[in-house]
């Protein structure tokens, strides 16, 4: 766990403004602590007043680059030292694109976009796999997989949460004896964890799974 800076930040922000709920942040430091002062790569599509990337910025320090991605033109006007604004719609592979041209190893992803299911699932399905081997891919407010307006419903597919269901079987899938074939995805990712209104996937290769025994008494 993180020693609460990133809420304190928020507590105490004076400058653009910030939209979270109370309880991301402990999961926002739990996650991301690893990554403080390591110069990483944070990509955070939805930018809005901009808050949330001078947040990202001044948490993570020196040498971090912070990319903000939205369809609203007027969010350019947040880019400054640091931190970069790319104009476009997250489902767009051109401005995705646009994210690994500029920089190859991207460390965090964070997801408070459109949270229209159809973007969510696809911006995932573009990004996750092109994160480094040792990343994390967050995305928040997942509590609109259970709403109407945005796609969403109650164990409806197509919803991120249904996505998600499926993503802990593809996890899983070398125990499965064959159902389900083993993915990139299942080589790649460490592990799942699911929050109220947050998932996070914490990318880490594996290699052959082994069960040991070891001698007792």
């Amino acid at each position: 766990m993180g020693d609460g800076t990133l809420h304190r930040y928020f507590l105490n922000n004076g400058d653009k403004r910030i939209h979270k709920w109370l309880h991301f942040f402990d999961i926002y430091e739990r996650h991301f602590e690893r990554f403080r002062g390591k110069s990483p790569v944070i990509v955070e599509i939805g930018v809005k007043w901009g808050g949330s990337l001078q947040m990202w910025k001044d948490y993570f320090g020196p040498g971090c680059k912070v990319v903000g991605i939205d369809i609203n033109p007027d969010c350019a006007r947040h880019a400054e030292d640091a931190i970069e604004i790319l104009i476009g719609s997250q489902d767009d592979p051109a401005v995705i694109e646009q994210v690994f041209e500029r920089y190859p190893q991207v460390d965090i992803v964070i997801d408070d976009g459109s949270h229209i299911m159809e973007h969510m699932i696809a911006t995932f399905e573009m990004m996750y796999h092109r994160v480094q081997p040792n990343g994390v891919y967050l995305v928040e407010d997942t509590h609109t997989c259970y709403w109407e307006v945005f796609g969403g419903g109650l164990r409806r597919e197509g919803t991120f949460m249904e996505f998600t269901k499926h993503k802990l079987d593809e996890l899983n899938a070398v125990h499965t004896r064959e159902a389900l074939p083993v993915t990139e995805f299942t080589r790649s990712t460490d592990y799942i964890a699911c929050y109220d209104s947050v998932v996070v996937f914490e990318r880490r290769p594996q290699g052959r799974r082994r069960a040991l025994v070891t001698h007792g008494m």
